[in-house]
């Protein structure tokens, strides 16, 4: 029997117990897929990552995410906790660690910064992988299906509820108000005809589900529903939340915008997190989207395979 060395954290918080769990598997050479599908379920946190050496000795580590379920090619807050748990070591695969790092995943290559403070890692920020997607419009009454709400507590009036992705697609729809976001309970039987029988795999209906207000629209609160997944309530999304942030700032009329977002996630489940979104616009583009968080150590120890 042979093992390899994990560490768990919270993602999303500076508060241990509250956030989003990753565990970071941080040198998973030797093993196989399988292994690493096992492991990931039976940790079964929504995901863990296997640090692996890079295939360009440019780049910091490749770095491959499973769900319970399933391989993704991209996801916020696996790479935020894996930097963050990397930029605590004194070394990568033999080289020095920085505060620039470089990912390489199967949607392409993540940026990652570290911010510092008297050598200890604060929090992490990385660039979204791919630009900005938006795909099918999903109807009113499919979105209420799925998580027990009214079609009328779906607000329409910026956007339909539809499909948005910068690296991992999530279909996002705005909630009337706060009492219908934490009334919202999902439904594996509408998530399993929402996807269609067409699906290509598990995460094919993640949604995303928001609250805003007039007077702080860049305040959003959030809950991710993935039960296709084997995730009924995710506590912090940050690819899903940068879609979102993404999105909304395209739909503004301004050409050019900077725009800084809070998102917070997982207040319904008891694990608060802060997911801060960053979104540039130039000539009425998206042309970079960055997402933000601290973490905080949780448990070291070893998995056998």
């Amino acid at each position: 029997m042979r093992t390899v060395a994990f560490t768990t954290v919270d993602v999303f918080t500076s508060t241990r117990f509250e956030g989003n769990p990753l565990a970071v598997i941080t040198d998973a050479r030797g093993l196989s897929d399988t292994d690493m599908q096992n492991i990931a379920a039976e940790f079964g946190y929504s995901e863990v990552t296997f640090v692996l050496p890079p295939e360009d000795p440019a780049n910091t580590a490749h770095v491959r995410i499973f769900t319970p379920t399933m391989e993704v090619p991209f996801a916020g807050h696996p790479n935020v906790g894996t930097a963050y748990v990397l930029g605590k070591q004194s070394q990568v695969f033999g080289r020095p660690v920085g505060d620039q790092l470089r990912f390489e995943e199967k949607a392409g290559l993540v940026e990652v910064k570290l911010q510092r403070e008297a050598d200890e890692v604060l929090s992490a920020s990385i660039r979204a992988p791919k630009p900005l997607s938006i795909g099918n419009a999903i109807s009113e009454q499919t979105v209420a299906r799925c998580i027990a709400i009214k079609p009328q507590e779906i607000r329409v009036a910026k956007h339909q509820p539809v499909v948005a992705s910068v690296g991992l697609s999530f279909v996002v729809a705005e909630l009337a108000d706060l009492a219908a976001l934490s009334r919202a309970r999902p439904n594996l039987a509408y998530f399993q005809d929402a996807a269609g029988p067409t699906a290509e795999g598990n995460h094919d209906f993640s949604l995303f589900v928001y609250v805003r207000s007039p007077e702080k629209p860049w305040a959003i609160r959030a809950r991710m529903f993935a039960p296709l997944d084997n995730v009924t309530e995710d506590p912090a999304t940050g690819s899903a939340s940068a879609a979102l942030g993404a999105y909304l700032v395209s739909l503004e009329p301004e050409t050019d915008m900077d725009v800084s977002l809070t998102i917070e996630q997982g207040v319904e489940m008891g694990r608060r997190s802060i997911i801060g979104i960053d979104v540039v616009k130039k000539g009425g583009i998206v042309s970079d989207v960055t997402i933000s968080g601290a973490c905080a150590p949780v448990m070291r120890g070893e998995v056998a395979y």
